[in-house]
């Protein structure tokens, strides 16, 4: 039977294209900027936000959204406090993500179970309701990283330029974390929130070894990652597999064929 003849198949494949989308075109901008680990500290609060909403019993969308959101704030407010060392808000979100997670998990012993698919993704997670969430929010995302493309090239490669410009760096800092939190949270369900940073940072890096331009980076990275979601939600779905690692695994292949064909061609010459 044709998989596509199931409508949470129909929802999965929509649904992850969405966020390969927008994870690849944040992705760019995140690896530029030094800040591969941002997926991961989110994600953990991310996390949180979901045990957290399940301990109280709400939609666990708008908990993980929540955390997720004051976490992005907090990284914003710790990197202002250390100029120079701005992976220490990285570090410090993502450990009291964890911590609050462990905490909140293991006060809900009896939701365990039901968070595997946060972990690790999930075909039939994805309802009705997640995709329509997820395309609203996935248009406003793509439709705000199009409004401030000029702004946000110009403070990923060099702040202080952007501030002589008269840039409000400050503002896009927190909006580009902010966005980056939401496209954590879209994700949770397709990719799960241990390995949304590798499909956010694997197909940029990807991009970042073959793209000639600064524009061509973006689609690149865009065909890796819609690729490694279709190829990875059609795998597990015939072996029974995990769809995060299936997809993050494919993706982690093609990186690995780019490197090593990039360092033969460079031993022949």
């Amino acid at each position: 039977m044709d998989m596509l003849s199931f409508d949470f198949m129909q929802r999965a494949f929509a649904a992850g294209i969405i966020i390969a989308l927008l994870a690849s075109i944040m992705g760019v901008f995140i690896v530029l900027r030094r800040m591969s680990m941002i997926g991961d500290s989110l994600s953990h609060a991310a996390l949180a936000g979901v045990a957290g909403a399940m301990l109280i019993g709400i939609n666990t969308s708008y908990g993980a959204l929540a955390f997720s959101c004051i976490a992005a704030f907090l990284i914003e407010a710790i990197r202002s406090s250390f100029n120079k060392y701005a992976e220490v808000a990285l570090a410090v979100v993502l450990s009291g993500g964890m911590g609050l997670a462990a905490v909140l998990i293991s006060l809900g012993k009896s939701f365990n179970a039901d968070l595997m698919s946060y972990l690790f993704g999930s075909l039939v997670a994805v309802s009705s309701q997640d995709l329509i969430i997820i395309s609203i929010l996935g248009s406003f995302l793509m439709f705000s990283m199009v409004l401030l493309y000029k702004e946000l090239f110009a403070v990923t490669f060099d702040e202080e330029t952007a501030k002589l410009a008269g840039i409000p760096v400050k503002a896009v800092n927190i909006c580009f974390t902010l966005m980056t939190a939401v496209v954590v949270t879209l994700s949770i369900r397709i990719v799960g929130a241990l390995l949304i940073s590798a499909l956010i940072v694997i197909p940029a890096a990807v991009s970042v070894q073959l793209a000639g331009s600064f524009k061509s980076t973006f689609f690149i990275s865009a065909v890796v990652a819609v690729f490694s979601v279709i190829s990875g939600l059609y795998i597990s779905f015939l072996f029974d597999l995990a769809p995060g690692g299936t997809i993050v695994l494919i993706a982690a292949a093609i990186l690995m064929v780019v490197l090593l064909v990039k360092k033969l061609k460079g031993a022949l010459n």
